[in-house]
């Protein structure tokens, strides 16, 4: 008997001490998800670019520019003489207006502090607001991925909306960083 008890646990131990074998997963992603996101995306980014070029169309006496950035704007009022415009932790002083590209008011004259690339605020703006110096007013458009993308604002600008905004860059105070 105690022979068989050995015997027992020694076959134990031999046929327990195999190494782990790795498990195949039960499905395979083809990426046909993000395949799907691309697209949907190209769509969205091809009827954004018609909505805005309708805009422009719709207003031949404007000189619109397009960015390196990917938006365009017009000059409303342009200084001429070389002024500073705003660079990094500059604090400026700027009122806007958001309005949807069909011309719908979302925000009017709102009035902000900003302190240059420190803060938050929408991409599109942030770098539309380095190409203005003090009293210059611009219109800008962005398209929904320089504006609020797909979160939107979470108050009153939904998601994927291009915008055009009115801007007028009051003061900038200079900073020494």
């Amino acid at each position: 008997m105690k022979n068989l008890l050995i015997l027992f646990a020694i076959s134990l131990v031999c046929f327990n001490c195999k190494s782990p074998e790795a498990r195949l997963p039960e499905s395979v992603q083809s990426g046909s998800f993000l395949k799907a996101s691309a697209e949907r995306n190209k769509k969205l980014n091809e009827l954004e670019h018609k909505q805005i070029q309708d805009v422009i169309n719709s207003n031949p006496g404007r000189n619109y520019i397009a960015s390196k950035s990917g938006f365009w704007y017009s000059y409303n009022t342009q200084i001429e003489n070389e002024t500073a415009q705003p660079q990094f932790g500059d604090v400026v002083d700027f009122t806007f207006d958001v309005s949807t590209i069909e011309g719908d008011e979302i925000y009017a004259d709102t009035n902000k502090t900003y302190v240059m690339d420190k803060e938050e605020l929408f991409t599109g703006l942030r770098e539309g607001l380095k190409l203005l110096k003090p009293t210059e007013s611009a219109t800008f458009i962005f398209p929904s991925q320089k504006a609020f993308g797909y979160y939107g604002d979470e108050h009153k600008i939904g998601t994927n909306v291009p915008l055009i905004c009115e801007v007028t860059l009051n003061t900038i105070i200079k900073t020494n960083d």
